[in-house]
């Protein structure tokens, strides 16, 4: 069956990755719906409430069917306008905000940018993990492993660097990321190195056709995307770890959120 095309805006008074975090939430759930993804951050005054108006319209007019708009916009008068639009709009502090308030009995502060603010310290761990994790990404070094919340171990293109980056970004974790290569495999014992930190070892795995299409998308027509060779190198790869007592999750259908959550979850990381 052909997809259903549609496009959405995720606005908001902040990054709009709060909103759109909500929405494709919303939207992951219509798989026979291809969504093209459109942001309009910082809108913070009529012009930009008014300017975010005419780019929904002419995407209407274009695309012949309303879009869809998720919203989270503090100021009611700015959220009036972009609501004038020629669209379907999800407003997220109106649906939720107004039900909060009245179970609490407390009216809310109303003010844009909440949800992205962190005080000093919490600033400061996501500065350091994003610098550890830097460091230690795809082998560059065995340093300072005794630091590392978590280490990630996998063949290459599996998604250890954004796995990586994101736990250092969204929580503030040190993260080393190591790939498994040929000696590893062929030898089926990890480096003794990183055998010296098993407790922090955690493993991706992935579908061998998943791998030889990501695979293929970097270096078409090579050994290193074939299926054969995906094949071999995974079922090594899952050998090793099982024998090695280290835990994997394989990431083929998940997001690089769920696979951080799965890791803090097995792993029980605080944070």
């Amino acid at each position: 069956m052909e997809k259903i095309k549609r496009t959405v805006f995720f606005v908001s008074d902040g990054t709009a990755l709060t909103v759109a975090a909500l929405g494709n939430s919303l939207l992951s759930q219509f798989e026979n719906v291809e969504f093209t993804e459109k942001r309009i951050p910082f809108l913070n005054n009529e012009r930009s409430a008014y300017d975010a108006v005419e780019k929904i319209n002419q995407q209407a007019q274009k695309d012949g069917v309303r879009p869809l708009v998720f919203t989270t916009i503090i100021d009611q008068h700015l959220a009036e306008i972009v609501h004038t639009a020629n669209a379907y709009c999800l407003p997220y502090f109106e649906t939720f905000l107004a039900p909060l308030e009245k179970e609490l009995g407390v009216s809310s502060l109303h003010l844009a940018g909440r949800s992205h603010g962190m005080d000093n310290d919490t600033y400061k761990r996501r500065i350091d993990g994003i610098n550890y994790t830097l460091a230690h990404d795809d082998g560059i070094s065995y340093k300072d492993l005794d630091k590392a919340d978590v280490i990630l171990i996998a063949v290459s293109r599996c998604g250890k660097t954004p796995t990586s980056l994101y736990l250092a970004m969204q929580f503030g974790l040190k993260v080393a990321n190591f790939p498994l290569v040929e000696q590893d495999l062929q030898q089926e014992r990890l480096s003794s190195k990183l055998l010296e930190h098993r407790a922090k070892l955690f493993g991706l795995t992935i579908s061998p056709e998943r791998l030889s299409h990501i695979r293929e998308e970097r270096r078409a027509g090579g050994v290193y995307s074939h299926i054969d060779t995906c094949r071999r190198e995974i079922f090594a790869a899952e050998d090793l770890m099982d024998k090695s007592g280290i835990a994997y999750i394989n990431s083929s259908k998940k997001s690089i959120e769920e696979i951080a959550a799965k890791i803090i979850q097995i792993k029980k990381i605080k944070i």
